[in-house]
């Protein structure tokens, strides 16, 4: 196994954990795993995996490992990837922390360039772009992917590419202030930094190389693409709430008005239609205010 030399740099000791969720990951844990202990053990960073109710022998393989820095956490059920890292990311007591999946397609010398550039730009988050074929799968992924990635730009100002990439780099305790607000699904990966770009946090990208997973199968289907559109739109309605219903008002408010001005002007006055179009435009315009003035509350709460 190959380290840049500047690895054991003395700005880096103890300085981040590595969350790492596992469920079912046997096969893949007991090849990467031991690189993951080498590289830590450098580095003096703790490794926190939590074990999501796995059937397999994932528990056995992490046990068999020992490293003074390894903690693991069973989860009794299964509750999720999110519901892994959020217990993870919880656990973490260093300035900074970065998850990482356990399947082995994570370069872990890469960790280091990231923890280099929260340091160096004094960012929140850092999220590892993958920009190498390796990570692309099907077509059917990658459309789905471009599809959730544009439903957040309609929604919101994104500029980061790669949102559901699951490898990035936290100050801690802003993380964990925000867990409560993220899903325990796979979207977690993509809800955790839209709530961080909502709340004004410096969220930057850092180039990483993807390899191939190690035995196994992706468990990422249509089901968890849809799940992770609709908790895109819960986050928006959370916080932007009237990018959500300001189109609405406008969209429904402008059919009515074209749809009753010609009938108007022939002096037969407003078709139900264009009543039921401007009607709901307005409902949903209150409704807008509504939760317009319940987001700058939670806002205030959370801080």
């Amino acid at each position: 196994m190959t380290h840049n030399s500047n690895i054991t740099s003395s700005s880096h000791q103890g300085l981040c954990s590595v969350v790492i969720p596992a469920y079912n990951e046997e096969v893949p844990l007991k090849i990467y795993l031991p690189k993951v202990i080498e590289f830590c053990d450098q580095l003096d960073w703790p490794v926190i995996i939590v074990n999501d109710g796995s059937t397999d022998k994932t528990q056995q393989v992490i046990e068999s490992h020992s490293y003074r820095l390894l903690t693991l956490i069973n989860h009794k059920v299964n509750r999720g990837y999110g519901g892994a890292l959020k217990t993870g990311l919880r656990a973490a007591k260093t300035e900074y922390v970065v998850t990482i999946d356990s399947d082995g397609q994570h370069q872990l010398i890469d960790l280091v360039g990231m923890l280099d550039k929260i340091l160096r730009t004094d960012a929140d988050m850092i999220v590892g772009s993958r920009s190498n074929a390796a990570h692309k799968g099907s077509l059917f992924r990658r459309i789905g992917k471009n599809l959730i990635r544009s439903i957040a730009r309609i929604l919101m100002h994104v500029p980061i590419h790669d949102l559901n990439s699951g490898l990035k780099t936290y100050r801690t305790k802003l993380v964990q202030k925000f867990l409560d607000l993220c899903p325990d699904s796979m979207a977690f990966s993509d809800v955790i930094t839209l709530v961080f770009l909502s709340e004004r946090c410096r969220v930057l990208e850092h180039p990483i190389e993807i390899g191939p997973r190690i035995g196994g199968e992706s468990t990422i289907g249509v089901q968890t693409a849809t799940e992770t559109v609709m908790e895109i739109i819960n986050i928006v309605v959370l916080f932007n709430p009237m990018r959500v219903f300001l189109p609405l008002t406008l969209t429904l408010g402008l059919f009515g008005f074209l749809w009753g001005l010609p009938f108007v002007l022939r002096g037969e006055g407003v078709p139900t239609g264009a009543l039921l179009g401007i009607i709901s435009g307005l409902i949903f315009f209150l409704m807008g205010l509504i939760a317009e003035q319940l987001s700058l509350l939670r806002r205030h709460l959370i801080k």
